[in-house]
């Protein structure tokens, strides 16, 4: 699976119902030697994106359940 075809889906937990945020706003952390995506780092922003807001919130790439059509489903405590 490519970058491009998950960029822009809506990243949910299903362990507590909430949304994360939206790959493509989010930052990646990508293995040199091998190119693959490790995990995602989400800031956390308040005020609809203007300030930045405490710690980053870092999902590994197994943490992931589905890529749906329009979202990504993990499961993070």
């Amino acid at each position: 699976m490519r970058y491009k075809d998950i960029s822009g889906k809506e990243i949910v937990n299903v362990n507590q119902g909430s949304r994360l945020g939206i790959l493509g706003q989010t930052d990646l952390e990508i293995n040199e030697k091998t190119g693959q995506i490790e995990s995602f780092i989400i800031p956390n922003y308040k005020w609809f994106g203007l300030k930045k807001e405490g710690e980053e919130t870092k999902i590994q790439w197994r943490s992931i359940k589905k890529i749906g059509d329009d979202m990504i489903m993990i499961e993070f405590d």
